[in-house]
């Protein structure tokens, strides 16, 4: 699946430097449509912006929805993979009768699957995108299980005015609990711990 934004500008020339600088990429890794060209209507009056489509060159083979496709197929997992471009990133949503066995424990086979994607797709790619995966909402629970989790363990500090050193986590679920209790005004949040046993341990101690 190509991918494409639409920027506007006084000319059209201006409207493809928007595009570029949105997409981050150079005249050649485009491919640019023009909508609409600029009109100045009458006595300034139903003027017009240009408009113009701008869509990045890409191999269909080396394109991210096809690279995990192609990675599903061969977990022998039966899936179809809904693709969108939203603000920059590709985020890809597989719909499977075995979501189960797709997240595995805590999502360690997602967010697996999801490195491993990045680590291809960006090898690949002419420009250098952040690949998202998600299956069946997952990643919406998961952030929303986090989050009641870090208000009660919050609580239990305060109350208790003793730190709590959670369970190993991955970088994306510690930067949850970290964003969570952020503007927390007792306790604090910080990271110890190396590689796959790095916690999140929140306490009143202010850093």
């Amino acid at each position: 699946m190509q991918h494409y934004i639409e920027t506007e500008g006084d000319t059209v020339e201006e409207a493809i430097e928007h595009a570029l600088t949105e997409l981050e990429a150079t005249r050649d890794q485009v491919t640019i449509d023009i909508v609409n060209e600029p009109t100045k209507g009458i006595l300034n009056f139903g003027a017009k912006p240009a408009k113009i489509r701008a869509t990045l060159k890409q191999d269909v083979s080396s394109a991210p929805d096809t690279i995990l496709r192609e990675i599903l197929s061969r977990m022998r997992i039966d899936a179809e993979v809904e693709s969108s471009f939203v603000d920059g990133s590709t985020h890809l949503n597989i719909v499977t009768d075995s979501p189960a066995l797709l997240i595995g424990k805590h999502g360690q086979t997602l967010d697996a699957i999801e490195r491993l994607l990045n680590c291809i797709v960006n090898k690949a790619s002419l420009v250098k995108r952040r690949v998202f995966v998600n299956t069946e909402g997952y990643r919406e629970r998961r952030e929303e299980r986090l989050v009641e989790m870090a208000h009660q363990v919050a609580e239990k500090v305060r109350y208790t005015d003793r730190e709590v050193i959670l369970a190993p986590m991955s970088a994306r679920d510690r930067r949850i609990i970290h964003v969570t209790l952020k503007e927390d005004e007792v306790v604090s949040t910080y990271s110890q711990g190396e590689g796959e046993m790095r916690r999140v341990v929140v306490t009143t101690q202010q850093p």
